[in-house]
């Protein structure tokens, strides 16, 4: 729980300072990543303004041009460096903690000074280790940790809406 209020400070204090927060992830966490942005921008709990969540994982030109012209491993990275500020959170969600092209946008995205906090499965994996704020799941059985993964972001945003509204 200690990790989950970590990263729920992280959150607040990007987006009081007019910060956004960036996801990024494959598959199941691509879907995880559209979900919290949906819940963010749109309704989580409250009626309120719209929260700078931005799901990195929609476009699907953006990630066909840049998978063909680079490839599927700058899928994020890309985005990171045209879109991330210093000030900003990129929220990685990796369930191995190994995909390639969520491990280089926390590369580029600590270059820039952007927080990175990770959702990954058993810890330590080379996303954990790059990650300033590591929230692990102990299992490595991909559907568990989706599960705890989905409840994970639901505590997030309801600590988020708590404290700016």
């Amino acid at each position: 729980m200690d990790k989950i209020l970590m990263a729920s400070g992280a959150l607040i204090e990007t987006l009081k300072n007019g910060g956004k927060v960036l996801l990024c992830g494959n598959g199941g966490s691509a879907a995880d990543c559209q979900h919290w942005a949906a819940e963010m921008t749109g309704r989580f709990l409250k009626e309120r303004k719209a929260l700078g969540f931005i799901a990195l994982t929609t476009n699907t030109s953006e990630l066909t041009s840049i998978g063909n012209d680079y490839s599927f491993d700058k899928v994020f990275s890309r985005q990171v460096e045209g879109l991330g500020e210093k000030g900003d959170v990129l929220v990685c969600i990796s369930t191995s903690g190994m995909s390639k092209n969520v491990i280089a946008a926390a590369m580029v995205a600590k270059r820039k000074g952007i927080k990175v906090i990770c959702l990954t499965g058993k810890a330590p994996s080379p996303l954990s280790k790059i990650s300033d704020i590591t929230i692990s799941v102990p299992s490595v059985q991909t559907p568990r940790i989706q599960e705890a993964h989905s409840l994970i972001i639901h505590i997030l945003c309801h600590l988020v809406e708590e404290s700016l509204f």
